[in-house]
């Protein structure tokens, strides 16, 4: 088991981290030492963080007992290897994936219709929100050194909904391909930016990644089982290293350490209220939870601009302008000439961005409940796939980007 979990990580980080290891030693030396950089060129393996992680977790679960070894080559190739999870998960776990393989697959009308709404879900969300979304944000990011703090603000807003839409969009596309097939994969969000804590945000944002790091990272260095020091400790260093899985960046690092940061203050104060259960009552009411929703989507915003920029410095001075409100306004620019995009639709776009999130996420998904189960009659089921297909084809912009996470 041992040697296996040191193979995976070992060759993880040799395709993923080289450079960055190479390129850290250099400038670490360079005030004693001038060291050339090797002349070798790697090219990254399709999904690598991804398999590698489904191959830690088999070992481990293996070795424990929670799972049976697999003992035929084409199933556990299938595991890793299967299309529509391969490229950007969800995380699977071999317990819930191998037995279906023992199943007779046959196609079925119900597999189709939840399959078909799936896609058109995911699609939804990544062709009319992300990537409309995608234009504005690029635009604003390639001139960032003209943001005031109201533009920083708002330009975090719309890359956190759009990193949302994007990474959901792709989930659902995921899901419903494989339910084509009769496969079913796990669910990896649930209305995170309605998550009134830190630590309520990380269970409904990226499920499975969250989930793996707490049975196989958080458990394994003991977790909360000696002591509130260790257990802040052990959250930071988790989410450190979820930071640097996400990409061979130091600033990427940061803003693991960051959530690392958030989720340590939220257990000590959750501590802390059990001691005093009166004291920020009002934190229970409807305008508290609200409160608490608000500020959490606000500490998540802090941490996308690092996670969003190039390096640790202009994330840093990012938020920094965030936080010192250094140039609240500025007269000679606007976010228009910024990002290239009239005035007006930004402000109209930002204001309809919560509600059309409360649609698509809410409504939406009961709706797709609803058809893909028939409560509905099939004409109503039509005339909704209809109007999906027509707002997607009707309001694309003329370039899609790839999905964000297609680089982890």
């Amino acid at each position: 088991m041992i040697f296996g979990v040191v193979g995976n990580l070992l060759t993880l980080a040799f395709y993923k981290y080289f450079y960055l290891l190479e390129e850290t030693v250099i400038f670490a030396a360079s005030p004693l030492v001038h060291i050339e950089k090797l002349d070798i060129k790697i090219i990254l393996p399709l999904a690598i963080s991804f398999f590698v992680f489904e191959f830690i977790h088999y070992l481990v679960d293996v070795y424990k007992g929670k799972s049976e070894p697999v003992k035929d080559p084409l199933s556990f190739a299938l595991f890793p290897a299967f299309f529509p999870t391969q490229i950007a998960g969800p995380i699977k776990r071999v317990q819930d994936f191998l037995p279906q393989l023992k199943v007779e697959s046959k196609f079925t009308r119900e597999n189709f219709d939840q399959g078909c709404f799936l896609i058109l879900n995911g699609l939804f969300k990544k062709v009319l929100l992300a990537d409309n979304l995608a234009l504005f944000v690029t635009g604003g990011f390639a001139n960032q050194a003209q943001f005031t703090s109201i533009d920083v603000w708002i330009m975090a807003a719309a890359f956190s909904f759009q990193v949302y839409f994007d990474f959901s969009g792709y989930a659902d596309i995921a899901r419903g391909s494989a339910q084509l097939f009769g496969y079913k994969v796990p669910i990896n969000f649930k209305f995170p930016y309605l998550s009134g804590s830190i630590t309520d945000f990380w269970r409904r944002w990226h499920i499975t990644l969250g989930s793996w790091l707490r049975d196989y990272l958080y458990f394994p260095m003991g977790g909360s089982k000696k002591g509130r020091g260790m257990a802040a400790f052990n959250l930071l260093a988790t989410m450190t290293l979820c930071g640097l899985w996400h990409g061979a960046g130091w600033h990427l690092v940061v803003w693991g350490f960051y959530h690392g940061v958030l989720l340590v203050l939220h257990r000590e104060f959750a501590h802390f209220r059990e001691k005093h259960p009166g004291f920020l009552s009002i934190l229970d009411t409807r305008p508290g939870h609200m409160f608490s929703v608000a500020l959490t989507f606000a500490s998540f915003c802090v941490g996308i601009v690092i996670f969003r920029s190039d390096n640790i410095l202009v994330g840093l001075q990012m938020v920094q302008k965030m936080f010192f409100l250094q140039g609240v306004f500025n007269a000679q620019h606007s976010l228009s000439s910024v990002t290239a995009i009239n005035y007006p639709l930004i402000f109209s776009s930002i204001l309809l961005l919560l509600p059309v999130f409360w649609f698509s996420q809410v409504i939406l998904s009961e709706t797709i409940k609803k058809l893909a189960n028939r409560e509905v009659p099939r004409a109503y089921r039509i005339a909704y796939a209809t109007a999906l297909i027509f707002m997607i084809v009707a309001f694309a912009p003329d370039s899609s980007p790839r999905f964000i996470y297609y680089q982890f």
